[in-house]
Order: C-alpha cells, then sequence, then structure tokens
C-alpha cells in the first residue's frame, strides 16, 4: 500500500492508509476531532462581540512573550510533516524557529524564520515562487520541503526580542510508515560582518554523516561599488580537503542567472521553481554600494550527495574598477538545507540579537 510520502502529480490518485493530521492554534495536538474547540482564544471577545462562541474563530494565533520559547508541534509517532503556513510579528531575525527529529538532543533545523522561509530581507513584499517554499501577500510564509520522523518531531519558536510577537501557524503532516533509507531533514543558519578580507564564507561545515545537499538561501549584503558576484561556490565531499569535488564558475552562475542579473543595465529580480534572485533592495544605478540580495538554489532534480561528509563555501569576489578582482567585504548570511542521517553534529552557535539583525 501506497504510504503517502513523496507526493507528486504522479501518485495523486493513489490511495493509501496514511492519515492526514494539522496542528494549529485551533488544534494544538493534531488529535482527530480535536479542532475548533477553543472557549478562551485571544479572539474570544470578537466572537463574543456578536454572540458567537465555541467552534467559531476564538484561537486563530499565539503570543509569545520576550525571551520566551513555544511548542509549535509535539508529535510522536511515525510520518512526515508536508508543509508549513506562518506569518508573525516582529522583528524576523529575533524569531528563532528550531525542529528536532526523534529526541534529537540538539536542533536539526536552527533558523530565523524569516531566513528560513526565504525572507531575511524584512520589508517590502515580493513574491518568492518556488516549489518548496514560497512566500505570499502580504507576509506568509509556506514550505513544502518533506521533513520524516520515526518517532518523535518537535518544533518551537524562541522570541529573542523586547517585544511580544503574534504568531498565526499551521503544520500539516501525515502518520504513516517512513522508509528506512529516508533521511532527515536539517537547515542551518551562518551570518558574517563584514566578512574579513581574502577570506571565503563558509555555508555549512562540520557534517558528519550520508545524506543529500538540497538547497542554499543567501541575503548578500554589498559593501563596495561595482559587480560582487564573481565568486565561485565549492562542495567539498568526503574527505577532500585543499580542492574540492564541485566548484562552481561564479554567484550569479550558482543562483542559475548570468551576466550579473542584468538587463538594460539594471538588476533583475526573478522568481522561479528552482532558483531566484527574488527580493533586491537596491539604489538607483546597478553598480552602487549598500544594496542588499535575497537568493534562492534548490537541487531538487540536482541532490548533491554525500557518504560520510560535507562541506560548502562561496568565495566573496567583485571586480576592481578598471578591471581585476576585488576580494569583498561584505555583510552575508545564508541558510543550508539538507538531509542526512542521524545523529548530527552540533550547529555552530547563533549569533546574539545585536549581531542578527539588519541595520
Amino acid at each position: 500500500m501506497f504510504n503517502g510520502l513523496g507526493m507528486n502529480l504522479g501518485n495523486l490518485s493513489r490511495l493509501s492508509n496514511a492519515k492526514t493530521r494539522s496542528i494549529s492554534p485551533e488544534n494544538f495536538t493534531g488529535e482527530k476531532g480535536k479542532g475548533g474547540m477553543s472557549t478562551d482564544g485571544p479572539s474570544l471577545k470578537h466572537a463574543e462581540r456578536v454572540g458567537l462562541g465555541q467552534g467559531w474563530k476564538i484561537s486563530p494565533y499565539i503570543r509569545i512573550k520576550p525571551g520566551e520559547t513555544a511548542v509549535l508541534a509535539d508529535i510522536n509517532g511515525m510520518g512526515a510533516i508536508q508543509h508549513i503556513w506562518a506569518t508573525c510579528t516582529g522583528v524576523w531575525r529575533f524569531n528563532i524557529l528550531r525542529m528536532y527529529w526523534d529526541d534529537s538532543e540538539n536542533p536539526n533545523v536552527e533558523c530565523p524564520i524569516g531566513d528560513f522561509f526565504c525572507d531575511g530581507l524584512q520589508g517590502d513584499f515580493r513574491q518568492l515562487n518556488s516549489l518548496p517554499v514560497c512566500v505570499n501577500p502580504g507576509s506568509a510564509f509556506n514550505c513544502y520541503w518533506e521533513m520524516p520522523f520515526k518517532k518523535r518531531a518537535l518544533i518551537t519558536l524562541e522570541n529573542i526580542s523586547d517585544e511580544e510577537i503574534i504568531l498565526f501557524y499551521q503544520i500539516d503532516y501525515t502518520l504513516t510508515e517512513v522508509p528506512e533509507d529516508c533521511a532527515y531533514f536539517h537547515a542551518q543558519f551562518r551570518r558574517v560582518n563584514p566578512l574579513p578580507y581574502k577570506s571565503v564564507y563558509t555555508i555549512l561545515d562540520g557534517v558528519k554523516g550520508k545524506g543529500h545537499y538540497v538547497g542554499t538561501y543567501m541575503v548578500w549584503g554589498v559593501n563596495n561599488n561595482g559587480w560582487w558576484g564573481e565568486g565561485e561556490i565549492k562542495f567539498y565531499m568526503d574527505g577532500d580537503t585543499d580542492f574540492p569535488t564541485i566548484c562552481g564558475t561564479g554567484t550569479e552562475d550558482y543562483f542559475c542567472g548570468s551576466y550579473n542579473f542584468e538587463t538594460n543595465g539594471k538588476y533583475t529580480e526573478f522568481s522561479t521553481p528552482y532558483s531566484g534572485l527574488h527580493k533586491l533592495f537596491k539604489t538607483d544605478a546597478a553598480y552602487f554600494s549598500q544594496q542588499r540580495f535575497s537568493l534562492y538554489r534548490w537541487h531538487i532534480m540536482d541532490p548533491i550527495r554525500f557518504e560520510e561528509d560535507l562541506k560548502v563555501t562561496i568565495q566573496a569576489l567583485g571586480w576592481r574598477k578598471g578591471g581585476g578582482y576585488l576580494p569583498l567585504q561584505d555583510d552575508i548570511a545564508s541558510v543550508a538545507y539538507w538531509y542526512q542521517t542521524l545523529p548530527a553534529q552540533k550547529f555552530p552557535d547563533l549569533p546574539d540579537k545585536h549581531y542578527l539583525e539588519i541595520i
């Protein structure tokens, strides 16, 4: 019998014994027949004002106080998360999303919520229209990464700001048999500001185990005039030391663009199923300093498989006026997405909120 995982148009007609469940503030546990039962949620006063009670929209969101960590989902059993929708107030870099699979001691996902959903540049809305992640009007985060677990799934959100935040969310999942060869979803955030001169930015390091790399999201803040994207991305795997197995040819090439993302002398935003430059905070001219770029690249059809270990780096390299390369000292942040076996190595500690913030 089909287990209900790996959904696509080709298997959409197949019947399955998988059980569909959903967690939200209207059903914190996802239990069958337990949705919409709230009698004391934050919207009770709005319902009572027009004579509505239990079964109406009483608990559509939660509040998370400063310094508080909210448990968004705690699922026991075997299955997979198939979709997450969320929208929240506050500074997104100060809302830290964490996920733990099968009672992992350390988080397997640890990332500011905006960056996880590929919107690290909080501000003006831009549509992001990709297969695993989309951002819809006005600040609706969605992801469709399949996240299997065999014993337990725990998802939390920590508010490290000084202000209370409001979070709307829904986590859609299935309870079903998970094959032995399913690996576990991971995502790790990093930021360096500024990158030291002639240094290489590390997107991911310290990965041990068997798995495959499935995507990169980056927020790149440019601190020099001129073109900034000459740097090569490199994937070191399975014992590579000085030289990688995979080496790209330029930053815009890796994100599936060309020639500086330029059309008629201007940077051009784009959003496709597998790659994009979906948000750009820009000046009037293309090659001025202090511009910020929000970029994603998904390895869905071309996952980068490793047997033992993985390291991913990218160079920050621009052009000098008149010709020649210029090593850059830019503000760079990234999220690496991959699947691997457990246990995973502990992530580097996140920076404090003052270092996380984009100013």
